[in-house]
């Protein structure tokens, strides 16, 4: 486990942005000590990880949370994404030091090079990335409705879903199967497309799998209702879709 002050010296993000990325609800530590310090492993490395990427393509935060949500949200292209973004940005820094060394050599002269500066391939390429994730309709939706959301607003959405996830909870233990448990899934449902975007059996699957698969949100919701809730989750909701 890292303290916020060590995930502050491994990622270079100042601690008072973390700190606000959790009240977002955006990147939430893993754990918080008995002292009240938070605390953060290498899943909330990784998410954070993916938050720089998407603000590096000039996302929103709003927007970010939005996207690292969403059930089409696929981590290994979004790393890909990364590494090319990066090999981008470190051709241009090599050919600005490039420019910078003739310049101590020789000084400026009218034929020499100065394309070193040209960011337009960085530019094309955050631009095409982002085109990805602004065309789904999900996000599209959601961007409609929660356009004059508040930080008050966005906290008490969270504070409503993590509240179902508390009643999964309740649940664990029993048959993810019984009417109560599918119930409950459809009530996840329901919320979702009425706060967020619209939330069809196979979306709604496609998170019961995200929830269930390990990392920042399988430990965000077993920490709302107890080790297992995620998993169960994710089999009432398989339950009362009817899909695998």
């Amino acid at each position: 486990m890292m303290t916020i002050h060590e995930l502050s010296e491994i990622s270079g993000v100042t601690a008072r942005a973390l700190r606000h990325y959790d009240a977002l609800g955006l990147l939430k530590p893993t754990a918080v000590s008995e002292a009240g310090y938070r605390l953060y492993d290498d899943a909330a490395l990784e998410r954070l990880q993916q938050i720089l990427l998407f603000r590096e393509l000039e996302f929103p935060l709003r927007e970010i949370k939005a996207i690292l949500e969403s059930p089409g949200f696929d981590k290994n292209r979004a790393l890909e994404q990364q590494i090319t973004l990066l090999e981008l940005k470190k051709e241009h820094i090599e050919n600005l030091i490039l420019l910078a060394k003739g310049i101590k050599l020789i000084g400026v002269n009218r034929k020499m090079d100065f394309t070193a500066f040209d960011t337009s391939k960085i530019d094309q390429y955050a631009k095409e990335a982002k085109a990805i994730y602004e065309n789904t309709p999900e996000y599209k939706e959601f961007l409609e409705k929660s356009k004059d959301w508040t930080p008050e607003r966005d906290k008490a959405m969270e504070a409503q879903i993590m509240g179902i996830f508390a009643r999964f909870g309740e649940l664990r233990g029993t048959n993810p199967e019984s009417p109560e448990a599918m119930a409950l899934a459809r009530e996840l449902q329901g919320f979702i497309t009425e706060n967020f975007y619209a939330c069809s059996d196979k979306t709604l699957m496609g998170l019961g799998k995200m929830y269930s698969g390990g990392g920042d949100f399988t430990e965000s919701i077993d920490n709302t209702g107890g080790p297992g809730t995620a998993e169960f989750a994710a089999k009432a909701i398989a339950a009362a879709t009817g899909l695998e």
